[in-house]
């Protein structure tokens, strides 16, 4: 059951936020909501430049043209009334300017990231596909870019797909960054190949004829990639993977930073995740450090970092300031760490999606915490979602959790809602504070994204939410499973 603890004083500016969406205006083409800015912004998500972050919601279930499980991508622009009000874009392979086929089980949308790909300004979309079939090779899979502008979305580019030589299921799982220091944005993505899977990297530019060929990052024999994230882990300013590895008998994560044209490892652990895996700053000192969530031992291993994991927990590995990655140390956190809201229950799925932000602007990163299987009062599954952040002195995560019984949180936690099976942040109301986005995928059996705005001053305003029928969208499927960042 989600319990409530009051919030230390550097974190009672972190709490749930406004939505407004009641009177969302739902659109149906690639037009952005709103006016945009002469300059571009250069946010990560801010697809039409007009300086509002804006929300990419994966939905690759969703059926397009009578086609089920093709798949799309709906993106709720943020404004000055955050999310809702200014209506969203859908796009899919059946948009004009998108290569590719809308067709039955293709799941596009399935994995989605955002970054300034072409460098004019704009974020782009970063799409997975890895259902689609290409030719004869069935769920061969693609990675596909729709570009960004000053009036919304403008056409596409495959960076990479699937097919030869029995490679499959290419944009399961995927992330940039400029990985290779050349200045250009890079994707590393999964692919597989009969009895072998890696973790490989498209580098950029992504323009009209450049190659696209793949270089292999990380391999395994009868195991793979299972997630994927990007951060400064070296400290040098740029770029670097973390990955989680999962198969027969083996797993683990990596951290992995490239010089002088090759890959080394900075780190590694047994300790694994099949889901989540979140890079910031968390102890404040100016270097990444790098969130496992609902943290898994290696099968073959004695022990874990994490020996108590009832309900999820995740481990936190510190950077060092002039220091090797982990020379931090690490620490655990769970639902029964003190000052934590909630109780540990099994099957909570504590940890199993993360996200981070400064979102008090103080200089330490915030970790978003899904539990999306924790059961609240008698209904089953509802899930919650925990703010947690150091108080400073010391490595442990603190901060209250939050369900749809929460003061102010719309709606009523309900059995199978699922809320927290996803949760990503931007500055989605242009107030320069990054708010927070959480899915549920399961609520009134289409989904939805709670949207919590951060309060600068007084009072929190309310957590309301945002849905497939509020924007008028159809053919979603388990809307809010999937959220960009």
């Amino acid at each position: 059951m989600t319990q409530h603890v009051r919030k230390p004083a550097r974190n009672r500016l972190i709490a749930a936020g406004a939505l407004c969406a009641a009177t969302a205006l739902a659109l149906t083409g690639l037009t952005a909501g709103g006016a945009s800015a002469v300059e571009p912004s250069k946010l990560r998500a801010d697809y039409n430049g007009d300086g509002y972050a804006d929300l990419a919601v994966g939905v690759p279930g969703a059926t397009v043209g009578g086609k089920a499980g093709a798949g799309y991508v709906n993106v709720v622009w943020g404004g000055a009334s955050g999310l809702g009000k200014h209506g969203s874009a859908t796009v899919s392979q059946a948009t004009t300017g998108v290569p590719g086929t809308a067709e039955a089980g293709d799941k596009f949308g399935r994995a989605v990231d955002s970054n300034d790909m072409n460098g004019d300004g704009y974020a782009d979309l970063v799409v997975g596909a890895p259902g689609e079939d290409i030719d004869a090779a069935l769920n061969a899979g693609t990675v596909t870019i729709v570009w960004g502008s000053a009036s919304g979305f403008n056409g596409g580019f495959t960076a990479a797909s699937g097919g030869e030589n029995e490679a499959r299921g290419y944009g399961a799982a995927l992330t940039t960054g400029d990985f290779d220091k050349d200045g250009d944005k890079d994707i590393a993505l999964n692919t597989h190949s009969d009895e072998t899977s890696s973790l490989s990297m498209r580098p950029g530019p992504f323009t009209s004829g450049s190659p696209a060929t793949l270089s292999r990052i990380q391999g395994w024999h009868f195991a793979g990639p299972t997630v994927v994230t990007s951060g400064d882990f070296d400290g040098d300013g740029g770029d670097d993977i973390a990955l989680a590895y999962d198969g027969m008998e083996i797993s683990g994560t990596e951290v992995l930073s490239r010089a002088s044209g090759a890959w080394k490892t900075a780190w590694s652990s047994g300790d694994t995740t099949y889901s989540a895996l979140a890079a910031g700053d968390f102890d404040g000192d100016g270097t990444d450090d790098l969130a496992i969530g609902h943290v898994q031992p290696n099968p073959e291993s004695e022990s874990t970092a994490c020996e108590d994991r009832l309900g999820g927990a995740v481990l936190t590995v510190y950077g060092k300031k002039g220091g090797a990655f982990g020379d931090g140390g690490s620490s655990c956190t769970t639902q029964d760490s003190p000052q934590v809201g909630g109780t540990a229950e099994a099957d909570d799925n504590f940890g199993a999606h993360l996200a981070t932000a400064n979102v008090d602007k103080d200089g330490i990163d915030e970790l978003i915490v899904g539990a999306d299987t924790e059961a609240v009062g008698t209904a089953k599954n509802a899930g919650s979602y925990s703010v947690l952040a150091s108080l400073g002195t010391g490595k442990h995560l603190v901060g209250p959790s939050f369900s749809q019984n929460s003061t102010g949180v719309a709606g009523n936690a309900e059995a199978d809602d699922r809320l927290g099976a996803a949760v990503t942040t931007g500055d989605y109301n242009g107030d320069t504070y990054p708010d927070i986005a959480v899915g549920a995928p399961g609520e009134d059996g289409k989904g939805g994204v709670w949207y919590a705005a951060t309060p600068k001053d007084g009072p929190n305003p309310p957590v309301t939410s945002v849905t497939p029928g509020k924007l008028g969208l159809s053919g979603s499927v388990a809307y809010g499973a999937v959220l960009g960042r």
